[in-house]
């Protein structure tokens, strides 16, 4: 019996939700703004994360209100709604309504917003730095967009940070490959990706590792001289670091090497002493 009870609760409760998902949906009679009603309703439906709602919401003042001065916020508002349920094909359609969007209002003043947001939806496709990163290269490139077109824009720190972080997803796939080519002893391919690394973002988060393999390449190959300032930058610049330690080590050992080394060739240079 309380089984019962309990199956025509949660039938009733459901039915009551779906009914008032459904009121939502519709423009009270009478109304003499239903576009307004329509986009406050969508707005209610996005901050709760109902994605499939805020889309039919923003695509009913679209279609059956093209005049309205909804009709702007509204296709932001589908993009968001693509955006918010991240699947790959939503993702692709998030993409297409903030480009539709600075199609036709470039000069709005969310502007900045849809670009951001369209960044955005590169980003969230970014895959681990194992896989392909062809997203990655473009949240980059649409997060560098964003910054060079609204440097005064509110959302300037929040897209430093993203694209801090789509730059270290990318740098992080080519040390992957570097670390790959210094564990299988191939060091000329290693020294390679590590100083193109270094070239084009010097400010990669994770460069600490990337001098201390770059200088430990070197130090196979037998060139000393070469590798020791790589260890002496990470030392400078990292107070922590997982390889600050070794680094020190192999900075005493390069410089004891070269001392001795420079020893040697005065003593040849001086030649024997005393007479016959």
């Amino acid at each position: 019996m309380k089984s019962l009870i309990r199956y025509v609760t949660i039938a009733m409760l459901a039915g009551a939700a779906a009914g008032c998902a459904a009121n939502k949906l519709k423009v009270p009679q009478g109304s003499t703004q239903p576009d307004r009603y329509l986009y406050e309703q969508g707005e209610a439906s996005l901050k709760a994360h109902h994605w499939t709602d805020a889309h039919e919401l923003f695509q009913k003042i679209v279609d059956n209100y093209p005049q309205s001065q909804y009709v702007p916020q509204a296709r932001l508002g589908l993009g968001d709604a693509y955006l918010g349920q991240k699947t790959p094909e939503s993702l692709v359609l998030a993409l297409n309504q903030y480009r539709e969007y600075l199609t036709y209002y470039p000069t709005s003043d969310q502007a900045p917003y849809a670009q951001y947001q369209l960044a955005m939806t590169h980003f969230n496709q970014m895959r681990g730095p194992e896989r392909d990163q062809t997203q990655t290269r473009d949240a980059i490139q649409e997060f560098e967009t964003f910054l060079q077109r609204y440097p005064n824009s509110t959302l300037v720190a929040d897209a430093e940070k993203r694209l801090r972080e789509a730059k270290d997803r990318l740098d992080e796939h080519d040390y992957e490959v570097g670390l790959f080519y210094f564990h299988i002893n191939w060091y000329p391919g290693a020294i390679d990706r590590f100083q193109s690394i270094l070239k084009s973002d010097p400010q990669y988060s994770g460069r600490d590792a990337v001098l201390f393999y770059l200088g430990e390449s070197l130090v196979k190959l037998k060139r000393p001289a070469e590798a020791l300032p790589y260890y002496v930058q990470l030392v400078k610049q990292f107070e922590r670091s997982q390889y600050l330690q070794d680094a020190q080590k192999r900075i005493a050992e390069l410089k004891g090497s070269q001392k001795a080394q420079e020893t040697k060739q005065k003593t040849a240079t001086a030649g024997p002493t005393g007479g016959h």
